[in-house]
């Protein structure tokens, strides 16, 4: 027995030499202390012990034993090149460099635990802006239904900006873009997504067309001069326009940037425009348009939420797509 407490003040005492030359050459150099070196679990002994002020107690509130816990206050008195505790008349009490630790290092291993506690968020933990890639006409559908909904279950999170989807893509990877709400064929490897809803497409034309006086054929149909959203797609007409591949028209479609701007030209001639019809529905309600079932029938439109793989364990990534996500599942078709 006496041996081994020997052994033990030497070990203690050669540790705590090497730890003051370790810290000695520190402050020569300038060089900050190599973290690999440390135990960092002698922190959490260190916080038990400057809480309890008992070894015994300390050692139980961690799960170590007395002689464990005494070995860790002998190996920390080497670390910090102080005593931390010292025996007194009512127990141990720490040492100013004890108390100075004693104040900051709860904060300190709080940190580190959040940072390896992966706890679900809730809305008002959110304090970043989210970036949204969504076509300009999907927007007109989406955003009326989304922005109510986030702003009062997320009244922190800041407005949510509209991109283009075709850029999407990289900026999902990059980190640009949080989220992306649109059509997609095909499932990009590194990517994820979820179905939203599924729409069909409709017609909008202005009220009193020639087209509406006449039978509604595919022929017919063919022969009106047709608007189209251009996209960066390499046909510069994109999905929608591409879901009419029975449609041989005599003349290419006029190319609108922005929905809007073509639903106001169609509004005033006799364009004929093409989109969702949740889109043509939320555009009737504003223009002097009618909704018309397409002669043919397309396939239908799948709208989805795509993010992409490095975002997908996220916490707060996952808050935000679960929130989006009920937002537009809500009375889908």
């Amino acid at each position: 027995m006496k041996r081994n407490v020997e052994k033990e003040v030497t070990d203690q005492l050669a540790y705590r030499r090497k730890m003051l030359q370790d810290w000695r050459g520190e402050r020569l150099t300038g060089h900050q202390i190599n973290l690999a070196s440390i135990d960092l679990n002698l922190l959490v002994a260190l916080e038990a012990l400057l809480e309890y002020r008992n070894v015994t107690h300390a050692g139980q509130h961690i799960g170590r034993s007395q002689p464990a816990m005494s070995r860790a206050l002998g190996r920390l008195r080497g670390l910090f090149n102080d005593d931390l505790l010292v025996r007194s008349s009512t127990g141990l009490i720490p040492t100013p460099q004890g108390e100075h630790l004693a104040q900051r290092l709860p904060s300190a291993l709080r940190t580190i635990r959040e940072m390896v506690t992966s706890r679900s968020v809730i809305s008002k933990e959110w304090g970043r802006g989210a970036t949204l890639a969504i076509p300009d006409h999907q927007a007109l559908a989406v955003l009326p239904r989304l922005l109510p909904w986030l702003r009062e279950r997320a009244p922190h999170l800041d407005t949510l900006a509209c991109l283009p989807f075709d850029r999407a893509v990289r900026g999902l990877e990059q980190g640009d873009i949080d989220l992306a709400v649109g059509h997609i064929d095909v499932q990009l490897p590194g990517y994820f997504r979820r179905s939203l809803y599924t729409d069909r497409f409709a017609c909008l034309l202005r009220h009193g067309h020639p087209a509406l006086a006449q039978e509604w054929t595919i022929d017919n149909f063919a022969t009106l001069r047709h608007a189209a959203i251009s996209t960066d797609s390499p046909d510069h007409f994109g999905p929608i326009y591409d879901h009419l591949p029975n449609l041989r028209a005599d003349r290419s479609p006029i190319l609108f940037s922005s929905v809007l701007t073509a639903a106001v030209v169609a509004s005033a001639t006799d364009l004929v425009l093409l989109v969702p019809r949740r889109v043509a529905t939320q555009v009737s309600a504003m223009l002097p348009l009618r909704v018309v079932d397409p002669p043919l029938e397309p396939a239908p439109y799948k709208v989805m939420l795509i993010w992409h793989e490095r975002c997908h364990h996220d916490p707060q990534h996952k808050w935000l797509r679960k929130e989006v996500a009920a937002a537009l599942e809500t009375g889908a078709d």
